[in-house]
């Protein structure tokens, strides 16, 4: 992993178009590779001694502490019958070992002992507080909150600071995650640990999208932003007709340039916002947040700040009946495994070093032969490897789901796996033909607390699906 430290539905033929028409140019999004020279910038707030900000490949920048750790905050949610996750200057991440389902998600009742219990972790377990030393002093947004044991634990924004056991090298973010994977229409899926991240350096009016093809510039209303192929910072070939389909992204009077951003003036008083040498445009028949529509107009395309990881080289892009979807070397639409339990600490379970009950079970009635059968692995050949921080070859054994250690590896029976932020990923057995996905949302709440959903690149037709 590359890091660097600053201390309606179209029919499938028509999907088939978007692949030829996407660019390889460093504002298109990624095929099977990744240009990391282009990386997002971040406002430069003050920080405590010892901490930084680190680019990480997938979350852009993110906060890290002296052993480049990264900070994650449990933001507290909603759900049917309570909330979990952590209201500000309330530590709620304890060391106690949770016992018993919270029954805040439908439609289980509270009460019911989880699994494991003789190796279940507690949430310091996995989440381990970032403590300040004594002579720690407060700065900016960042503060000092006292857990119930006395001790001082640093906050952000007043949002009480974990970092993740999970995570491995300077700035992963294996434990938690920027993106939402599913609807967000209902209350029943898990409150997720989100890395913390500095200021984003856009000007009002923008925001930043994390999609599976890179972290996408959109308007503050989450509308996609495009570029066009004949622009340039100084000049702009949309003109007249052009304009019925594309709106011009404009700049207020005040504004000035900056870094990634300057301003195009296209006539006298009318100023138009460029990132990176490009003019910016709306596309006017798009009715979808944060869309792709628009890159189906040749020459055009979506404005990514940083693109997503390559994806492994033997995998394919397949079209199917609401957009593409990542597949395997044959075609078959790959799918990647959510879980967490009810409890009080909503501790995650899609991890291989998690608990596999709750897996066994949705796949295969608690039979791993099952399981294997319905959703195999997608398996990586003996020439592949590892090609970044995300995109990782695991072994695994077949009969728990769980790694299988390097001295290991003779006596026991693995296989060597595809996996995605350190999970693996998955194939399912109905699918027979390149684009079929029948495993989308299968599981708990649409595969959200206990499922799997398919791998979208795109599917900017269809809402509340994987992005």
């Amino acid at each position: 992993m590359k890091f660097l430290f600053n201390a309606g539905c179209r029919n499938a033929a028509a999907f088939t178009l978007v692949y030829w028409l996407l660019s390889p140019s460093l504002l298109a999004a990624p095929t099977g590779s990744a240009d990391y020279s282009v990386h997002e910038g971040y406002r430069d707030v003050p920080m405590p001694e010892g901490f930084s900000v680190v680019i990480n490949e997938l979350d852009g920048p993110v906060f890290v502490n002296s052993e480049g750790k990264t900070l994650y905050q449990w933001p507290q949610k909603e759900h049917r019958n309570g909330y979990s996750g952590e209201p500000q200057g309330s530590p709620q991440c304890g060391d106690e070992v949770v016992r018993v389902t919270a029954g805040l998600m439908s439609p289980y009742p509270p009460g019911i002992l989880l699994p494991e219990l003789d190796t279940r972790p507690s949430c310091t377990d996995l989440w381990p507080p970032e403590f300040a030393d004594e002579q720690a002093e407060e700065v900016g947004e960042w503060t000092l909150i006292e857990r119930a044991d006395g001790r001082h634990q640093w906050s952000y924004d007043e949002q009480a600071l974990y970092t993740s056991i999970r995570d491995v090298e300077p700035g992963d973010s294996i434990g938690g995650r920027k993106r939402r994977f599913g609807s967000g229409f209902g209350r029943d899926d898990p409150a997720y640990r989100i890395p913390l991240a500095p200021p984003q350096n856009i000007p009002p009016g923008f925001a930043i999208q994390a999609t599976t093809i890179g972290r996408m510039l959109t308007t503050d209303k989450n509308e996609a932003l495009y570029s066009f192929d004949q622009d340039t910072a100084s000049s702009t070939a949309c003109e007249q007709h052009c304009l019925h389909k594309w709106q011009p992204i404009f700049a207020p009077a005040l504004a000035r340039s900056q870094g990634d951003w300057s301003i195009l003036e296209r006539s006298p008083g009318v100023r138009q916002w460029v990132f990176r040498g490009k003019p910016l445009y709306r596309y006017l028949p798009e009715s979808r947040s944060w869309s792709q529509l628009g890159s189906d107009e040749q020459g055009w395309h979506n404005v990514f700040t940083q693109p997503a990881p390559a994806y492994p080289p033997s995998f394919t892009r397949q079209a199917t009946i609401v957009g593409e979807v990542l597949a395997n070397a044959q075609g078959h639409t790959i799918y990647l495994y959510f879980c967490a339990d009810d409890s009080e600490d909503q501790l995650a379970c899609d991890h291989p070093l998690d608990t596999q009950v709750y897996r066994l079970a949705m796949c295969g009635g608690g039979d791993p032969d099952r399981c294997l059968q319905h959703w195999p692995y997608v398996l990586a050949s003996p020439d592949e490897h590892s090609i970044n921080r995300t995109w990782t070859v695991l072994n695994i054994d077949p009969t728990t789901g769980r790694p299988v250690r390097e001295q290991d590896l003779v006596s026991t029976e693995y296989l060597r796996v595809w996996a995605y932020r350190d999970r693996p990923v998955y194939t399912y057995g109905i699918d027979k033909v390149p684009g079929d996905v029948h495993g989308g949302g299968i599981g708990e709440w649409r595969g959200q607390r206990n499922g799997l959903r398919a791998f979208w690149l795109r599917n900017d037709f269809m809402s509340g699906i994987l992005r």
